[in-house]
């Protein structure tokens, strides 16, 4: 699933590339080819669903790590989600 949703100036939409259902939970992955460090609209997304997040995953092309409840993960690893 892909899901959108506008900024609270309107003039954007925030992103998540796609979500995974993991029962009455979701997980949200955002896909990053550089500047994976900022994740805004993922950051915006578990804020505004904070009760139905399980995981937060950001794909990305460098080595596997796990940082303030993010995991970043790289592309080659992707079939294990």
């Amino acid at each position: 699933y892909y899901h959108t949703w506008p900024t609270e100036s309107g003039k954007h939409n925030y992103e998540i590339d796609f979500l995974l259902s993991r029962g009455s939970k979701i997980a949200p992955i955002e896909v990053k080819s550089s500047g994976y460090k900022s994740h805004k609209s993922l950051d915006e997304f578990c804020t505004k669903f904070s009760d139905r997040i399980m995981n937060k995953y950001v794909i990305y092309t460098k080595d596997y790590k796990r940082e303030n409840g993010v995991d970043y993960i790289p592309v080659y690893m992707t079939m294990f989600l």
